[in-house]
């Protein structure tokens, strides 16, 4: 196995985008075993049939330029997708001393030589090491290991050691935040150093400051005080200093200096109504005085002086209340006051005081008789008719009315349900229109114009895409919703005309002066055979021919009217296109030509028009479409002379992309006779599942098996039972699930050394 080892770094880095399955390989490797793939920091594992984004196939072993692998599922976005190359480091071929000399074998251990030599550079890259231009030399050799210690470079720069202790600069790191603290203040810590003789006398007396510290209020205050003029201290000190002392005087009665001090607010009190005292202390004021101040007077007064019997005397005092109570105080109205003040009377007074409406009530009492005269007749109506928004459902019998606030309309309850008093169509017809989208089986509510489907149950003609419907094809009994026997399809247009209903007044006979009667008014025996013989000639009738398909025809004669024909569309050849502009056979009945061709993508309701048509003949046309949109699409076509048009009953075109090679045509490399296992992998994609298949039978000759769903190319005895080089050339289809295919062209060649050459002796 002969390849071209370039001047490539073994290894490449890939940060993945999301979903990302293939990454290139670009540089030669032996085997798909020489090869390591990482996501991040997990080792992914091979698989020539990857399921999973843990395993990955690969192609390229032993080709020059390298080739690829491939996950087995997609990557998440920034995986970092690692791929290099591990060649075991050892001789896997040993020359024989004598005999042919195996060139092949010799060029790839020399291949794998470089490729090994090409690791060995990949991995210093890796390795910490001096810098060419380094301007001194020293010795990078580590010294033996030492616990907890940080390497360093020696304090001569020559060499490495292990002397900075792990566990101090943890104990630092672990206080780091005080270190911030104290840089901040670093100021304050030179000026505190300055002083420390005195911080240390203070320390000493530190039991004494904090006495002093207790009390610091009243020591400022002594000192506030000692500053003033006249000093409070200065005085009682000077006092404290003479033979007889005032302060020593006021401690010897302080007893009593306590009893003012408690009563101090009534002393207070009293000095500050000096004249009143004053003035009671008159001869006729304690006269009157005494006249009070019987036990009886006190008492009475402390009844009458509570602060709320002054108020009320205040407000009773006026002249008017005084003439009112005199009103009041007659003996007939303290009776009715009586009477009016049970507890029954003054509970019936307060709900009668919160009727609002009781003066209109009683402005109407007439006609509340009236009703309760009738209230029979007001209950039946209310049994009779009903408001809702929906039917009722209790207490219904026939004849029963109720006003659909939904619908708008009046409604009568019949033996077989609710129904239209009248008809639910306002005038003779009322048109709706429906846009399908998915696949129900009834149309019912607000149209495409916003109108709610309502007809007279059995009055209503309905059309599918143009069409109108039999009775076999839907069910329309209910009123408000159309039932089809069949599924619409997404894309259908349902057109419904309802159609109003009505009844001619009853006449009575008698008064009937005019005009033709109804057979049924007509009395048996009432007309003789005189006036029934012969028969009525079409020129004594006022309209005595109808005009059909423009031509006239008389009354009793006879008329051929011609059947609609309509285009149908049965199939399409081919049924599957790609993007580009595409010719395509429609197959069907009954075109024109030239009829207009389009195509429906049912899932967004979209026609396309076909760009060019050809007409072969009523059953054959070819239309070129160029459809941007992968999809399934109906086919319709349209004939120039009526306009009647026919579409496909299902999805018979399908727009899909074709499938494409990833793997280059041409030869996929040279490899040992007999050998074993996988010799490559083909690869290709499309917007469906692909499979591989050889359309070639030269695959089998050369002892290779194809694999239909991975492409992979695998054999256990690669040329079989031939012993010389072969060039095996072969053709693989790709295909994809719309049938869409692609072939390409491979080789691939065995090798079994060198056939001329020396010997080594």
């Amino acid at each position: 196995m002969a390849i071209t080892i370039s001047d490539t770094e073994p290894r490449v880095q890939y940060t993945a985008t999301s979903g990302q399955t293939t990454f290139a390989v670009n540089f030669e490797f032996f085997t798909t075993a020489d090869i390591k793939v990482y996501n991040g920091t997990t080792l992914l594992t091979y698989n020539a049939s990857p399921s999973s984004a843990s395993q990955y196939s690969v192609t390229g072993a032993g080709v020059s330029g390298g080739g690829s692998i491939t996950l087995g599922g997609g990557a998440t976005l920034n995986d970092k997708i690692t791929i290099f190359r591990d060649l075991a480091v050892a001789r896997s071929t040993d020359f024989p001393t004598s005999g042919a000399f195996q060139i092949d074998s010799l060029n790839t251990e020399l291949d794998k030589i470089i490729a090994m030599i090409q690791q060995v550079e990949r991995d210093l890259k890796f390795s910490p090491r001096a810098a060419s231009t380094t301007a001194s030399t020293y010795n990078l050799t580590f010294p033996e290991l030492v616990a907890n210690k940080f390497l360093t470079v020696n304090s001569s720069g020559t060499a490495l050691e292990f002397t900075q202790d792990v566990t101090n600069v943890n104990t630092v790191a672990g206080i780091a935040s005080n270190i911030v603290t104290v840089s901040g203040i670093a100021a304050n810590v030179t000026t505190v150093a300055g002083v420390h003789a005195n911080v240390t006398t203070v320390a000493n007396n530190i039991n004494s400051v904090n006495t002093v510290a207790a009390d610091i209020t009243k020591v400022i205050a002594v000192a506030n005080d000692l500053a003033e003029a006249v000093s409070e201290v200065e005085t009682v000190a000077d006092d404290l200093n003479e033979t007889t002392s005032e302060i020593e005087v006021v401690a010897g009665a302080i007893t009593n200096v306590d009893n003012v001090g408690n009563s101090i607010a009534n002393v207070n009190s009293v000095a500050g109504k000096l004249s009143e005292i004053t003035a009671l202390s008159a001869s006729a004021v304690i006269t009157d005085m005494d006249l009070l101040g019987t036990s009886a007077n006190v008492t009475a007064m402390g009844h009458i002086g509570t602060s709320a019997n002054v108020t009320a005397m205040g407000l009773l005092g006026t002249s008017a209340n005084v003439t009112a109570m005199g009103h009041l105080g007659t003996s007939a109205n303290v009776t009715n006051m009586a009477n009016l003040g049970t507890s029954t009377n003054v509970t019936n007074m307060a709900t009668l005081a919160g009727i609002s409406g009781l003066g209109s009530l009683a402005a109407a009492h007439a006609a509340v008789s009236n009703v309760s005269s009738n209230l029979s007749a007001v209950q039946n109506f209310a049994d009779v008719y009903r408001i809702s928004s929906s039917a009722p459902t209790s207490s219904l019998n026939v004849g029963d009315l109720y006003f659909d606030t939904t619908a708008n309309e009046l409604k009568v309850y019949k033996s077989s349900g609710w129904a239209a008093a009248g008809s639910t169509v306002n005038g003779t017809s009322q048109r709706y229109t429906y846009n399908i989208t998915g696949t129900p089986t009834t149309v019912s509510g607000a149209d495409a114009n916003g109108n709610t489907l309502a007809y007279d149950a059995g009055y209503a003609d309905v059309y599918l895409n143009g069409i109108r419907l039999s009775g076999a094809d839907i069910t329309i009994t209910s009123g408000t919703s159309v039932v089809f026997a069949s599924a619409l399809a997404a894309g259908d247009v349902v057109d419904v005309v309802a159609y109003g209903t009505f009844n001619v007044a009853s006449v009575n006979a008698t008064n009937i002066d005019a005009g033709t009667l109804n057979i049924a008014r007509i009395a048996d025996g009432s007309l003789t055979n005189a006036k029934l013989a012969g028969s009525i000639a079409n020129n004594k009738l006022a309209n005595s021919a109808i005009t059909i398909n423009g031509s006239s025809v008389n009354l009793g004669g006879s008329v051929t009217i011609a059947t609609e024909t309509r285009p149908t569309v049965s199939s399409v050849s081919p049924s599957t296109i790609t993007n580009d502009a595409t010719n395509v056979t429609i197959t069907g009945t009954n075109f024109v030509s030239i009829p207009q061709v389009e195509a429906l993508n049912p899932s967004t309701g979209i026609w396309y028009q076909a760009n060019s048509i050809t007409f072969t003949n009523a059953t054959t046309i070819v239309a070129n479409f160029t459809l941007t949109v992968d999809a399934s699409y109906k086919i319709m076509v349209t004939n120039p002379d009526t306009g009647n048009s026919g579409i496909s009953g299902s999805a018979i075109l399908t727009v899909s992309d074709a499938p494409t090679w990833s793997t280059a045509a041409g030869s996929l490399g040279t490899f040992a006779g007999n050998f074993s296992g996988t010799l490559a992998t083909l690869a290709g994609s499309s917007d469906s599942t692909v499979s591989y298949t050889e359309t070639t039978s030269n695959l089998t000759g050369a002892g290779v098996t194809l694999n239909s769903s991975t492409g992979a190319l695998t054999t256990s005895d690669f040329g079989a039972s031939s012993t010389t080089p072969t060039q095996y050339n072969f053709t693989v289809r790709l295909q994809d699930a719309e049938g869409q295919y692609v072939d390409r062209s491979f080789s691939m060649t065995s090798s079994f050394g060198a056939t001329g050459g020396g010997q080594f002796n």
